[in-house]
């Protein structure tokens, strides 16, 4: 079964998002559990995890639905060591308040080298950061997302991910997100069906699909292989419409969260809408 979902916002507090997830006929969604822009917040109050959990027990919103979004302040692979301790604190603290809200999973962008140091050392302290998380929380399963590769950011092949995963000590909790947009600005060809096979081939070869814990959907306003990350409202960039019926009639990408992070959030309930529309009957 598809979980097509949005990134829907948590302003007001995090008991606010399966309300506004509901709202479109979403049957998955994304948050932030702390405000993006700042390094961080105020505890979560009890009463605020409650009443998540109330709603997302009342919506039927179970873990493996939501797909909850790291700030994009951190960089796990900071080759400063200050920048490198604040980030790792961060990226802690944003586990610890998914292991809160009942939660198993927490996308978050790679890093970036800052040509400061080679990127194959970046990548180690990526993984490195991902260990000392994983020691200091439980059940959560780091998500690592693949970029478009602008500027220094790294993650924008898959083979870079697989250096990661590969010096993660606990694999069982280590997981990969595939943006569409991204991935296509990083010059992996996903907008035809040939592209599209072979892509996801190279992806089952390079990472292995077990790894796969959910999606975001986004259409692209760069075109192929950029490395420029600006996302666009589904069928209207240049990654078309065909894409998104090959995802929504493939079964790899059943039971996981697919996530609208699209620019126009007034569209979200009706691209969940044409995105269940494109599956073919049987």
């Amino acid at each position: 079964m598809k979980y097509i979902g949005a990134h829907v916002s948590a302003a007001g507090g995090v008991q606010n998002a399966p309300e506004n997830a509901k709202n479109i006929g979403a049957k998955a969604f994304a948050l932030f559990t702390k405000n993006q822009r700042q390094w961080f917040s105020e505890p979560l109050t009890s009463a605020s995890i409650d009443l998540f959990r109330k709603r997302c027990e009342d919506y039927g919103y179970k873990p493996f639905q939501i797909l909850p979004h790291n700030s994009y302040l951190t960089n796990l692979g900071n080759p400063d060591k200050e920048g490198l301790k604040k980030s790792r604190e961060s990226f802690i603290d944003e586990m610890r308040r998914c292991e809160l809200l009942g939660l198993d999973r927490l996308n978050f962008h790679p890093g970036s080298h800052l040509n400061k140091i080679e990127p194959e050392d970046c990548l180690k302290l990526i993984a490195e950061s991902i260990n000392i998380a994983l020691e200091k929380t439980t059940g959560v399963t780091a998500v690592i997302e693949n970029t478009a590769g602008q500027g220094t950011n790294l993650g924008h092949k898959f083979e870079q991910i697989r250096t990661i995963i590969d010096n993660v000590e606990d694999k069982s909790r280590v997981g990969v997100c595939i943006d569409t947009c991204h991935s296509y600005a990083a010059g992996y060809e996903i907008k035809t069906a040939e592209g599209f096979v072979r892509t996801f081939k190279h992806f089952e070869d390079i990472i292995g699909i077990k790894y796969l814990k959910g999606m975001h959907l986004n259409d692209t306003k760069k075109d192929f292989g950029t490395r420029v990350d600006r996302h666009e409202v589904l069928g209207k960039g240049f990654l078309g419409v065909d894409v998104f019926s090959m995802i929504m009639n493939d079964a790899r990408f059943d039971n996981m969260p697919l996530i609208l992070e699209t620019p126009d959030e007034s569209l979200w309930a009706s691209e969940i809408k044409w995105l269940y529309s494109l599956e073919k009957e049987g």
